[in-house]
């Protein structure tokens, strides 16, 4: 038998060989931990690396488009309209280019016709005889059996006259204390030497035309009469405050109506308080069908879209703008602008997802055109396609690519978009809004900016008078020049109400 003594010193050695393989476990334990730990930290930097690579061709795409952007503005046509042989399909009439038949071959195209001068002109008869008078075969005395008229158009220079005022005096014989002076219509500008009609020419040629006033006075310098810019431009002013209580009974008309447009853009006054000569201030416009009005401010923040629609308890229609997000008011999304960032998409390269959102936003557009009364069911299986396809390009897109805007632009909106079918007086985009804009925008690439905040409220008053003149049908020289003359005569809210748009007529 093993004495205890060998006994425990087996035991011990046992023990020991134990504890030497648990620390090597141990060990090799933590070389794998460790391994494993490298291996994490490895396969973290790999995709960091490919996140960084991704993030490095994404700016390289942004890069790209930016300058296809910048080349297209600086060298480009300015129109967005694209070829509509090519794939890409045109901005605005793409619905009309998937609808329109395409013509027969073979069929040749029908000559346009000249559209007649109208009746309403001065015509000045030229009549001429033909000198031979009798049949050269027997010498018979040719009879008349009537005319060939043919019509051209002359043009006559302004024709400028000045207008004496002749204001009989009378007195009293006897007395000779008496003395009364003949009374006369009173003037849009009291003291000036500017008719209604010339003032109307103005304001005409500058708001609706886009001439600067230095232009004009440079015109009138033609015809020997002097005009200068800043007398022209202080008339301006004072019309415009001529013309304001229109513009407030036009706003209380706007602010009542169901559905409003709104959109803003960009201005430059050179002598605003504290903000530098180059800075931007904003143009707002607001408009119905047939009511625009423009607001002139210096910011275009929150605030000032609030006050512009504080009053106003319709619905809204407007673009992206972050602004309008904290407006209380019932809003509707811009297709159009939607569309424009798939557009972009296309402009860059070829993108399949690109191409079959436009097809089915032309589709929206086919709907809207041919029933625009009740489209709605029509619309909405459109509108759920649209929607399918945005949530599976989502989750393999890139969200800082072309396609990737344009993507979330769509998803941030969606809810503003869809709601146009809920009534049928809700219209699909916000081009009216743009299209009340861009004659100032026109004639800002010509006067380039405002001298003072005063006359970019004026030119916010003539602006949207003359768009709201032109939307009701009329002649917006002839409707100015009628106004002129009338108004300092108004005194009552009738008589104001009289000279608006929808209630005026003009020869």
């Amino acid at each position: 038998m093993k004495t205890a003594q060998k006994l425990q010193q087996e035991n011990a050695k046992l023990r020991a060989e134990i504890q030497a393989k648990d620390e090597l476990l141990i060990q090799k334990s933590n070389d794998i931990q460790v391994k494993e730990k490298q291996l994490k930290n490895q396969t973290a930097d790999i995709k960091a690396k490919e996140q960084q690579l991704k993030d490095k061709i994404a700016y390289i795409q942004n890069l790209e488009a930016a300058l296809i952007e910048l080349k297209k503005h600086r060298f480009g046509a300015s129109s967005e309209k694209q070829n509509a042989n090519d794939a890409q399909v045109a901005l605005f009439n793409e619905a009309e280019v998937l609808t329109e038949p395409k013509a027969k071959k073979g069929k040749k195209k029908k000559s346009g016709k000249r559209k007649p001068l109208p009746k309403t002109l001065e015509r000045e008869d030229k009549v001429y005889k033909p000198e031979q008078t009798t049949c050269p075969h027997d010498g018979t005395e040719l009879t008349y059996i009537g005319d060939e008229v043919s019509e051209q158009l002359q043009f006559i220079p302004a024709h400028v006259k000045v207008i004496r005022h002749i204001r009989h005096k009378l007195a009293c014989p006897k007395c000779k204390g008496y003395i009364v002076t003949a009374d006369k219509p009173k003037d849009p500008i009291p003291k000036s030497i500017a008719t209604p009609e010339l003032l109307s020419y103005i304001t005409v040629s500058k708001y609706a035309d886009g001439l600067p006033l230095y232009r004009l006075s440079q015109m009138f310098k033609r015809l020997d009469i002097s005009i200068s810019r800043t007398n022209m431009a202080d008339w301006m002013i004072k019309c415009a405050t001529l013309v304001q209580p229109l513009i407030n009974l036009l706003e209380d008309k706007l602010l009542d109506e169901p559905v409003m447009y709104i959109d803003e853009t960009t201005v430059q006054v050179l002598n605003e308080p504290g903000k530098k000569a180059s800075s931007k201030s904003y143009m707002w416009v607001r408009r119905s069908d047939n009511i625009i009005l423009f607001d002139y401010s210096p910011s275009r923040s929150s605030q000032v879209a609030k006050k512009l629609t504080a009053d106003y308890k319709g619905t809204l229609m407007s673009d992206g703008y972050d602004v309008y997000k904290t407006l209380a008011n019932n809003q509707l999304g811009c297709w159009t602008h939607a569309r424009r960032y798939f557009i972009k998409v296309l402009d860059n390269t070829e993108h399949a997802g690109a191409r079959k959102m436009i097809e089915l936003i032309a589709e929206l557009y086919q709907v809207e055109n041919q029933t625009k009364d009740d489209p709605q069911d029509k619309s909405a299986a459109i509108l759920e396609k649209i929607k399918t396809l945005k949530d599976e390009s989502l989750l393999s897109c890139t969200p800082t690519s072309t396609f990737g805007k344009a993507l979330g632009y769509l998803h941030n909106q969606w809810p503003k978009l869809i709601a146009y079918i809920e009534d049928g007086r809700y219209p699909i985009d916000n081009n009216p809004a743009e299209n009340a804009i861009r004659p100032f925008v026109i004639g800002r690439k010509n006067w380039l900016f405002a001298n003072s905040q005063n006359g970019a409220k004026a030119s916010a008053n003539l602006y949207g008078l003359i768009e709201t003149a032109k939307a009701h049908g009329l002649n917006p020289e002839k409707y100015l020049t009628k106004i002129y003359r009338q108004l300092p005569n108004c005194e009552t809210a009738e008589q104001f109400e009289q000279l608006l748009p929808e209630n005026i007529q003009v020869d």
